[in-house]
């Protein structure tokens, strides 16, 4: 009884207490307008595009005057050859950066961490972070330049040791794309990403460690046993994250990487899909329904992996 009316009283002068520290913070709230601002004007305001999945539209008669449809170009787009191979590559290529490019900078974080060596630790960390800066269209061609047949490294290397006899041409062959496409997203995105877990590492209470050690606990004993357990709701965060972004298979790295148009089996995903045909085919309406087929597909995903953290404990929502 007692601790029901101090529950009454803490939620009675919980909300005046919030207000005035509303209040109190004012000029620290002011600076969260303009983000919201952005947020709306550039996420908020152009969702009203997806009107043109419904209609015919026409950029001559625009929104009100374009004929509606209704799911037209839904039928359309699942009815179509391409559906299925577009949906296969989309999944495949997902779920192989899902199971390989998100414990990666996991595996990255608790190697570095492990490093005494202060110097070479930052050595390796600034190595390994300078690919995000680049922009796709140099990594791609660091790439194609290292895969070319013509004096490309790889090439040279595999001869050199005797495994092949001639150059392989890997970007014209389609069951090497899939590999060179995972192996250049984490190599480019791995030490970044780790940076999150490096920090959630950092904020262990260095006294489990102490008294692990005195228990006898080796060093990949007190990995199991304190590392990975304190920072896994940092991991389930972000698994939720990269589960509801399982679509995106990714844009400009494919669009870059699979110029020779013999991949096109193993690369098309539907944001190429949508860009070949809503962009350079102006079949607006088309690609618009395939790009909403998308979009509630992730926040059914995103729900769903939220639900399922939700029983851990550590979900977004």
């Amino acid at each position: 009884m007692l601790q029901t009316d101090l529950q009454t009283k803490q939620h009675v002068y919980k909300q005046p207490g919030q207000t005035k520290r509303f209040i109190k913070q004012w000029d620290i709230q002011l600076m969260v307008i303009p983000a919201l601002l952005f947020i709306f004007v550039f996420n908020y305001i152009p969702m009203y595009g997806v009107l043109m999945s419904f209609q015919d539209y026409s950029i001559f008669k625009g929104f009100m005057h374009s004929p509606w449809v209704g799911f037209k170009h839904f039928e359309m787009f699942f009815n179509a050859p391409e559906f299925w191979v577009v949906m296969r590559n989309t999944l495949v290529i997902s779920l192989l950066k899902l199971g390989i490019g998100f414990p990666a900078p996991i595996v990255l974080a608790l190697m570095l961490n492990e490093i005494n060596n202060r110097t070479f630790k930052r050595i390796i960390q600034t190595v390994s972070y300078l690919p995000h800066f680049l922009s796709w269209v140099i990594v791609s061609g660091f790439v194609i330049s290292m895969l070319s047949t013509d004096n490309g490294s790889l090439n040279m290397l595999l001869e050199s040791v005797n495994l092949i006899k001639e150059p392989i041409n890997f970007l014209s062959l389609p069951e090497y794309f899939w590999a060179i496409l995972v192996t250049t997203g984490v190599w480019k995105e791995i030490g970044f990403a780790s940076i999150v877990y490096l920090a959630a590492i950092a904020g262990i209470n260095p006294h489990l460690y102490e008294a692990a050690s005195i228990d006898g606990a080796s060093r990949v004993r007190q990995i199991v046993t304190i590392t990975i357990p304190s920072i896994m709701p940092v991991v389930v965060v972000f698994s939720i994250l990269a589960i509801g972004n399982l679509l995106n298979a990714g844009f400009e790295d494919i669009l870059l990487l699979a110029g020779n148009p013999v991949l096109r089996d193993v690369s098309d995903v539907i944001d190429t899909y949508v860009y070949r045909l809503g962009i350079q085919n102006s079949r607006f309406s088309y690609a618009t329904a395939a790009g909403l087929f998308k979009a509630i597909i992730s926040v059914g995903l995103l729900a769903g992996a939220n639900y399922l953290a939700r029983r851990s404990g550590n979900s977004l929502w």
